[in-house]
């Protein structure tokens, strides 16, 4: 299908969905923030209203909360911010490869009864296609609540998200994704505040020096931190690595290595299928 095609079939989908009350899902990312403008802009249609729901939690980074802020005040939407705390959960605390789906059935349990209590019949979430076709436990758990997921029913990709978005002028267009900070970590690592505290601080530190719109990751295991970023962002890497390797070892990381392949989504799923298959 063309890319002029989908937009048609998302936005008469987003009209209908817009049709009652809409509870988003609302990260700050450029998923949820197309969504969002679409949403609002049905909505004030037809006089309904959408509420865009952030989940302020450290599993996150703080970056995520500042720039759903941003998007929303952006796009004059109603904000609300719900406080999370998933290591509350003892099943998650060592990061199970099912956490995903453990992390969102909290998340969008606490969305659903935010919902519950205004009478907001449609809960919403920016999955979009390319999630479709890589490890994602957690649709399970949208699946469960009945969330409705716009971006994938429509069979719209990131790459067609963000022309998307850039065509509505959305600030988000160009942002990297910034998941969930357990996935910086091994399956079957202790997840502690202080340590994923400390990885989001060098993340940071790195992004400053790289600039926002760079893929960066700090995957840990055990000592050993493996930066993970764009090809040009490595060539910087490697010309400040002093300061690098200084920054990062006064995070508390002893050993410092540059991922070769470079910047992968879900680089700590690449064995999943094959365990599943022996």
């Amino acid at each position: 299908m063309e890319q002029k095609d989908k937009r048609q079939q998302l936005l008469a989908y987003m009209n209908q969905c817009a049709g009652t009350d809409v509870a988003l899902a609302f990260s700050g990312g450029v998923d949820s923030s197309l969504l969002l403008k679409m949403a609002c802009d049905c909505a004030g249609e037809q006089g309904t209203k959408v509420y865009a729901v952030t989940f302020q939690t450290r599993l996150h980074p703080p970056c995520d909360l500042e720039a759903a802020k941003k998007i929303a005040e952006e796009l004059k939407a109603e904000h609300v911010i719900l406080q999370v705390d998933e290591l509350e959960m003892e099943e998650i605390c060592y990061n199970p490869e099912n956490r995903c789906y453990l992390c969102k059935k909290n998340l969008f349990g606490h969305l659903k009864k935010f919902a519950d209590e205004k009478g907001i019949p449609c809960l919403m979430d920016g999955t979009n296609e390319d999630d479709l076709h890589v490890y994602r436990p957690g649709l399970r758990a949208l699946a469960e609540f009945g969330v409705e997921s716009p971006l994938a029913r429509c069979g719209v990709t990131k790459e067609e998200v963000r022309a998307l978005a850039a065509e509505y002028g959305i600030s988000a267009a160009g942002r990297p994704s910034t998941p969930c900070m357990a996935t910086r970590l091994p399956y079957g690592s202790l997840l502690s505040y202080e340590l994923l505290d400390r990885i989001a601080a060098g993340e940071e530190w790195m992004r400053g020096l790289l600039g926002e719109r760079t893929n960066i990751r700090l995957r840990v295991h055990g000592e050993i931190a493996r930066i993970e970023t764009d090809e040009s962002g490595m060539e910087l890497l490697l010309r400040e690595r002093k300061n690098v390797v200084r920054k990062l070892q006064e995070l508390g990381f002893p050993y410092i290595t540059l991922d070769l392949e470079g910047f992968r989504s879900g680089s700590m799923d690449r064995d999943i299928g094959k365990e599943k298959e022996r």
